[in-house]
C-alpha cells in the first residue's frame, strides 16, 4: 500500500472512529489529518485534501479547538493562519474524556442527583422501583466520573498498568 493510500485509509477510519465516539465524522477527519501531517496546515490545505467547503472547514476547525484537541498558530510574515493537532495519544484520549465528560456525564448526574430527592410513599411499588434505579444509576454513573477523574489525572504507563492488574 503506498503512503498516500494509507493516509486516506486512516482518515476514513479515524472519521468512522470519532463518530463513534460523539464526533462528528467531518471533524474527526479533519483531526486524523492533522495527526498525520508534519506541519501545521492552512484552512484552505484541509479544504482542498478534504474535499470540504471553506465554511464547513472553518466550523469544524472552531470546534477541534473548543473541544482542546487543535491549536491555531500564526507564522511570522504571514496573514494565513495555521493548525495543528498534538499527536500524544494519551493527551488526545484524555482530552476526549474530559470533553465528554463535561458535555454528557455532569449534566446526567446533574439530573440524577435531583432525582434522588423525589419524595413519595416508600410503600408504594412505583416510588421503590424508580428510586432503586435513579439512586443505582447514580452510583454507576458516580463510579464512572470517578474513574474518568483517575485517568484524567494520571500518567499513562501508571493508569495502564492499574487497569491490566484488575485483570491478572
Amino acid at each position: 500500500m503506498e503512503l498516500s493510500e494509507a493516509k486516506q485509509k486512516f482518515i476514513e477510519a479515524w472519521g468512522k472512529l470519532g463518530s463513534e465516539w460523539g464526533i462528528n465524522r467531518t471533524m474527526a477527519q479533519v483531526h486524523a489529518l492533522l495527526l498525520i501531517s508534519p506541519e501545521a496546515l492552512t484552512t484552505e490545505e484541509i479544504m482542498v485534501t478534504l474535499s470540504i467547503s471553506r465554511g464547513n472547514a472553518n466550523m469544524t476547525l472552531r470546534e477541534l479547538i473548543g473541544w482542546g484537541l487543535v491549536e491555531k498558530q500564526h507564522k511570522a510574515g504571514e496573514r494565513k493562519e495555521y493548525f495543528f493537532a498534538d499527536k500524544d495519544t494519551w493527551n488526545i484520549a484524555r482530552q476526549v474524556a474530559k470533553e465528554r465528560r463535561k458535555r454528557e456525564l455532569d449534566p446526567v448526574i446533574k439530573i440524577l442527583d435531583e432525582l434522588s430527592k423525589v419524595e413519595g410513599d416508600a410503600k408504594d411499588p412505583e416510588f421503590m422501583t424508580f428510586t432503586k434505579s435513579v439512586k443505582d444509576i447514580n452510583k454507576l454513573a458516580k463510579n464512572v466520573d470517578k474513574t474518568l477523574d483517575t485517568m484524567l489525572k494520571a500518567e499513562e504507563s501508571w493508569f495502564w498498568g492499574s487497569i491490566f492488574k484488575m485483570f491478572k
